[in-house]
């Protein structure tokens, strides 16, 4: 059973993607929260596996309690879900260790499978945003001051093929066809890839990628 806390100010929103989940027998939503406080203060008392996060709220920002969920809290997921689509609220959101991003006229299938995609320790993107996503990336590419000289790890030469591959945004299925391997070894390859960059999904392993020069 996969449990959600739902954090959004307006009650036909937390109402709305309460009745979308139900119809997943695999899916509980557990709490609300209708701020970002108030999402931090379910969060500590429900320990929710997964939380849908509104970005603007009164009393706490979803951002800035996204940032303190992910410190606090290891084995809970955020999706930031949101009207807003500006480029500057999705970096924000994956800065502040998000797992995923989506829009709040998301689908509602596609809702409930973000849920589930998150839970398993995968990482979630509003299909609209993934060609700006990258595009910003590239535009960002190059590496300031901080990340200049070659970046520090330990990933293995194939490691970082599966790295490259996912910086064009490819799914699991085609860095398998690309590298001639199994899809489970790609799985595998990618959960070794977070552990030794000490990141939680593969977004964060892209971000990871661009700032490092690793990939343009």
């Amino acid at each position: 059973m996969i449990t959600v806390l739902i954090a959004d100010d307006q009650p036909v929103v937390r109402q709305g993607f309460g009745l979308f989940l139900a119809g997943r027998p695999e899916i509980r939503v557990v709490g609300q929260a209708t701020s970002g406080k108030h999402a931090i203060q379910q969060v500590s008392a429900l320990q929710p596996d997964v939380v849908l996060m509104d970005i603007r709220m009164p009393n706490g920002d979803g951002l800035t309690a996204t940032r303190e969920i992910v410190a606090r809290f290891d084995t809970v997921r955020v999706i930031v879900v949101t009207t807003f689509d500006l480029d500057e609220y999705v970096f924000a959101a994956l800065d502040s260790g998000a797992s995923g991003f989506l829009l709040k006229d998301t689908d509602p299938d596609e809702l409930a499978e973000a849920v589930v995609t998150v839970a398993g320790g995968g990482a979630v993107l509003s299909p609209r945003l993934t060609p700006r996503l990258m595009a910003e990336f590239a535009r960002r590419g190059a590496p300031g001051p901080a990340t200049s000289a070659a970046p520090q790890h330990d990933l293995s030469l194939r490691e970082m093929e599966v790295v490259q591959l996912l910086a064009q945004g490819l799914g699991n299925n085609e860095i398998a066809r690309a590298l001639h391997l199994e899809q489970s070894t790609v799985k595998t390859h990618i959960g070794n890839i977070c552990r030794k960059l000490d990141v939680n999904t593969r977004v964060h392993v892209v971000i990871w990628a661009y700032r490092n020069g690793i990939a343009t």
